[in-house]
C-alpha cells in the first residue's frame, strides 16, 4: 500500500515543525498521486530542489538533487516541472543551516 501525496506532505511538514524548521506548501498537487518536489531555501540567495527517485542498485526510494544554485534558477526549474506536471506538489523549506530531513528514516 502506498501513502497518498497529501498524507506524506502533511507528515513531512509535521516532522519539520518538530525540528523548528519553517516550511510551507508552495504548490498543492494531486492529493493521491501527485509527485513531490522539496525546495530548500538557505536564505542566502541559494537553493536546491529535491525529487524522489529510485536507486537502481538497491530499488530503494531516495531523494536526489534536481537543481541547485541561485534561487531564481532553481525556481525556474520548478516552474518548468510544474508545466510538465500540474499534479506536482512543491514544498519549500527555509533553513540557513541547510537542514531538510529528507535523509531521515521514513521520509524516502
Amino acid at each position: 500500500m502506498r501513502l497518498t501525496a497529501e498524507f506524506w506532505v502533511h507528515a513531512y511538514l509535521a516532522r519539520l515543525r518538530l525540528a523548528d524548521i519553517p516550511a510551507f506548501v508552495v504548490a498543492h498537487g494531486d492529493d493521491t498521486g501527485g509527485a513531490v518536489l522539496v525546495k530548500l531555501n538557505t536564505l542566502d540567495g541559494q537553493a536546491r530542489v529535491f525529487q524522489r527517485s529510485f536507486d537502481l542498485a538497491t530499488g530503494d526510494r531516495v531523494w536526489i538533487v534536481l537543481a541547485e544554485g541561485a534561487e531564481p534558477e532553481v525556481d525556474a526549474t520548478i516552474a518548468r516541472q510544474r508545466g510538465f506536471d500540474p499534479d506536482l506538489w512543491v514544498v519549500e523549506v527555509e533553513d540557513r543551516q541547510g537542514r531538510h530531513l529528507l535523509d531521515d528514516p521514513g521520509l524516502a
